[in-house]
């Protein structure tokens, strides 16, 4: 059996063997610092298509912990890589805002069986308020923009992503419009073939890549104005973010980074069913000014909650209501914006007009 169907969702990736997580691999022990002993491995939260665990260990007297992640196959492999890479990114920028990731591999004890290693953090359970998250956020994206490593000048990654077990290719452009629709337009082929076809969707891709994308997003390079790509979280929902018991500030994990408009973050922050919303979206903007055209910015927002529902309807093909947000985004934005760039430029140019 192939490990990706039509739709791009990783095949059996739930069929992670129990021993995964009930002894430990030779391959991971190999990880840990030398004189560590093992003392106990136990299953550790939960997750749709992998097995975690905890994993308490003891050296030179002292206790430490890890968290332990593992997957299967093929594309398991990769997304222990992407989160690995992911992680790593995140840390060299934000060093507090995520858990340290130790090392990924593969099992030598049980066949085709990968895993990630990080360390251990004590969480509270609970959302991070408003303030301290979208701080933090902000920090992160200053951080990074323009200067976040290698290829941090054009907007994309050199490694795939994973929206749950749906994988994201990224590659790399220049201009944030391209990028975006570049990659939304085989998402959303992607989610024809996950939820079947829909002649409504069909039917808005073209004014929706002709004219709704080129109006909210050329402005923004437009006229002497320019974005600098930023390293985002990307999957930044409630579920992925925490608060750490023992500092009480924020923790974030299994990221799904690339290099971004920045302002992309808070597009799965429109999503009602986010526990991370407005609020935090008002916070940010606080920290981090809104990019110009700033009267833009919310119809921006909604755009990049059409990338966020596009993503989820593939993810959840048993649950239409992803693919009814999706149509009614897609629509709002369509009526809003018929004339395209081409009505936002003609503007421009009589409001020149008129104040000379």
């Amino acid at each position: 059996m192939e490990d990706q169907d039509a739709a791009g969702h990783v095949r059996d990736i739930t069929m992670v063997p129990e021993e995964a997580i009930r002894v430990v691999d030779p391959a991971v022990i190999a990880k840990l610092p030398p004189r560590t002993k093992v003392l106990r491995i136990a299953a550790h939260g939960a997750s749709f298509w992998t097995r975690t665990a905890r994993l308490d260990v003891e050296r030179d007297g002292a206790s430490e912990t890890y968290f332990l992640k593992t997957s299967s196959g093929d594309l398991g492999k990769e997304m222990m890589s992407s989160e690995h890479r992911c992680m790593t990114r995140i840390r060299a920028v934000a060093p507090d805002v995520v858990p340290e990731v130790v090392a990924w591999g593969s099992y030598s004890g049980v066949p085709d069986v990968h895993f990630l290693l990080c360390e251990f953090r004590h969480m509270t359970g609970e959302t991070p308020g408003p303030a301290a998250l979208a701080g933090k956020i902000a920090e992160l994206h200053r951080g990074s923009g323009g200067a976040g490593g290698s290829g941090s000048h054009r907007f994309g990654s050199d490694v795939p992503t994973f929206h749950g077990n749906v994988r994201v290719e990224h590659g790399w452009s220049e201009s944030w419009e391209e990028y975006f629709a570049r990659t939304t337009r085989r998402l959303f082929e992607l989610e024809q073939a996950s939820q079947g076809p829909n002649e409504e969707i069909k039917k808005m891709v073209t004014p929706f890549f002709e004219k709704v994308v080129p109006r909210l997003l050329r402005p923004l390079e437009t006229d002497g104005r320019s974005i600098h790509p930023t390293l985002i979280h990307g999957d930044l929902w409630d579920g992925n973010a925490e608060t750490d018991a023992t500092t009480g500030l924020p923790i974030i994990f299994d990221a799904a980074s690339f290099y971004a408009h920045n302002e992309y973050e808070l597009g799965v922050w429109r999503q009602p069913w986010n526990k991370i919303g407005e609020a935090y979206r008002t916070e940010y903007h606080k920290r981090f000014p809104k990019s110009q055209p700033e009267e833009d910015c919310d119809d921006r927002n909604a755009l990049y909650a059409v990338r966020v529902n596009v993503l989820d309807s593939i993810l959840y093909r048993d649950d239409p209501n992803y693919r009814r947000m999706l149509i009614t985004g897609m629509r709002e934005l369509i009526d809003k914006f018929p004339g395209g760039f081409e009505d936002w430029e003609a503007m421009q140019r009589k409001g020149v007009v008129e104040s000379a």
